[in-house]
């Protein structure tokens, strides 16, 4: 039976980089923007549904590398489609204007072309918008299938005439306009524009005062400097304006029938355009997938029925992406949880975080259908979700870490149930080492009881003394030659040591028994970086 509700909640997607990699898709379309505000992941029951999900993203994968050129001119497609789903919907109720008409034609025009796109592309089914020809049709009779609209004389028998009739008459006018200019000119020497007017300067008296002498011109405008005279209608003029205004209401009113007609074959079609809108966004947003993934070297999760998270070579995209930019190499991490309690240990500056994080990232970005940043993956579905991490917006608003993690703590406990993963960084750090490590404790007992996925990142090395723990180490700085890293350190600057000896930090993970020997990554690290000798050998004491 599938599980519904939220999985996670907003702080667990932006701390894992789901919000990060949705940031990151090239979705272009309103409909494809739409649906991706309004993504949810799939539950435990619809292991089937993901599958497919996924199958379909991996045939776009493989696509976006066969063919470049036919997904750059469907991502040009996309950019021009606008939101016409309120005009589609209004043509039920009412009659749409030229301007609405026209925007709809230039969807069905780019609708008609994603379809021969995606039908010759070898697309899933799913991506491929049904045929809207016979509507294209209707509101191109002419076939030239051009991004323009008109409403043309072949829609109506009657708005040709009328519109014939109209010529006519302003030809009319205008004829009888010339020949009246050209009496002005023989007669009076007055020279008027295309436009049948002059403009005189008000300096020009003389001028002027011939002008008004001419019963054929009439003052129509004025400025401080001029003054503009137009030809006067005559009655015949009038007579054939008048019955031009008389055409034009009658045509205005057979476009608006024409219009009407129109919009009603747009309304029988409703649905399907609809349709075929939710089609382009499903598809924009599905090679939006794809094309990430293929840039970004995911790859498609094995989703099996067993609540698991396991993935080899493993990298969090969004702090590779910050490594690469300052010229490193991103370490990948591979690690296998189940329901139970694993807890990673190790040193500051050992990445146990990111560790946390990428597997918080590997799953949710499983369950919500995308590729994953690893050499590869299995996945068993989630019913919830959520990372307890240090919280600066709690702290702004008057809580201690401590009490921000109360509260987070709370939450997980209100809300898991079986197959949830619950991931927990550095709990109870900003408290006293002693209640620290015996609320640490505690909390693992009560994770060890439940069917939960449960990683937790602690300096708590006691932690880990349980059998029924797993224990994962940050192989750190293990396997690091400490005299050539010292000599490589000695005489940099404060800044580049640290990322010096963060370039030969081991971010993988391993397993180790209870009770394994304590990493000192820390006294090395604060060695490296100048401590006093006494003081690193005093703790050495204390360790053992």
């Amino acid at each position: 039976m599938a599980v519904t509700g939220r999985l996670a909640n907003v702080k667990t997607r932006r701390e894992t980089g789901l919000d990060y990699v949705v940031a990151a898709l090239e979705v272009l379309t309103p409909f494809g923007k739409s649906l991706i505000r309004e993504q949810k992941p799939y539950f435990p029951g619809q292991e089937e549904e993901l599958r497919e999900e996924l199958t379909r993203i991996e045939t776009l994968v493989k696509l976006a590398g066969e063919r470049v050129k036919d997904i750059g001119m469907l991502q040009e497609c996309f950019m021009m489609i606008k939101d016409n789903s309120l005009t589609i919907e209004r043509s039920e109720k009412s009659t749409l204007t030229t301007v609405e008409i026209f925007e709809l034609k230039s969807l069905l025009l780019l609708m008609g072309k994603i379809r021969k796109l995606t039908l010759e592309g070898g697309f899933p089914k799913e991506f491929v918008p049904e045929d809207t020809e016979e509507l294209l049709d209707i509101l191109d009779p002419g076939g030239e299938r051009l991004n323009t609209f008109y409403i043309y004389d072949s829609f109506s028998e009657r708005l040709a005439l009328l519109r014939k009739e109209k010529k006519e008459l302003e030809t009319a006018v205008r004829r009888e306009q010339k020949l009246r200019k050209k009496e002005i000119k023989e007669n009076f020497g007055i020279v008027l524009t295309p436009k049948f007017d002059i403009t005189v300067s008000k300096s020009d008296d003389r001028r002027i005062k011939m002008i008004e002498e001419i019963s054929d011109l009439r003052r129509s405008d004025e400025d401080y400097m001029s003054v503009t005279y137009v030809l006067a209608p005559t009655e015949e003029v009038n007579a054939l304006i008048k019955k031009k205004d008389i055409i034009l209401a009658e045509i205005e009113d057979e476009e608006y029938k024409v219009r009407e007609i129109l919009s009603k074959e747009i309304a029988a079609r409703g649905r399907l355009l609809l349709e075929n809108c939710e089609t382009i966004g499903r598809l924009d947003v599905s090679l939006a997938k794809a094309v990430f993934a293929r840039t970004r070297r995911c790859v498609k999760p094995e989703i099996v029925q067993e609540h698991i998270v396991e993935f080899e070579n493993g990298r969090h995209l969004q702090v590779e992406q910050i490594v690469e930019r300052k010229g490193g190499a991103y370490c990948p991490v591979s690690i296998s949880l189940r329901d139970g309690v694993t807890c990673i240990t190790g040193a500051n500056m050992g990445g146990k975080t990111v560790s946390l994080k990428l597997v918080g990232m590997v799953a949710v970005l499983a369950q919500y259908g995308y590729f994953v940043p690893c050499d590869s993956a299995r996945v068993g579905l989630s019913s919830f979700m959520q990372i307890l991490i240090g919280d600066s917006q709690s702290i702004e608003r008057g809580l201690s870490s401590f009490g921000s993690e109360m509260e987070e703590l709370k939450e997980i406990m209100d809300n898991a149930r079986d197959r949830s993963l619950i991931l927990v960084d550095e709990i109870a750090s900003g408290t006293n080492p002693v209640e620290g490590l015996a609320l640490t404790r505690s909390i693992v007992d009560y994770l060890k009881t439940r069917e939960y996925i449960s990683l937790i990142t602690t300096h708590f090395e006691q932690v880990t003394e349980d059998e029924d723990v797993v224990n994962m180490q940050v192989r750190g700085l293990a396997e690091v030659d400490f005299d050539m890293l010292n000599r490589e350190i000695r005489y940099a600057g404060r800044k580049e040591r640290i990322g010096i000896i963060q370039s030969h930090m081991d971010y993988r993970l391993v397993r180790v028994g209870s009770g394994g020997e304590i990493p000192k990554d820390a006294l090395n690290i604060a060695k490296m970086l100048g401590i006093d000798r006494e003081i690193i050998e005093n703790a050495k004491k204390y360790i053992n």
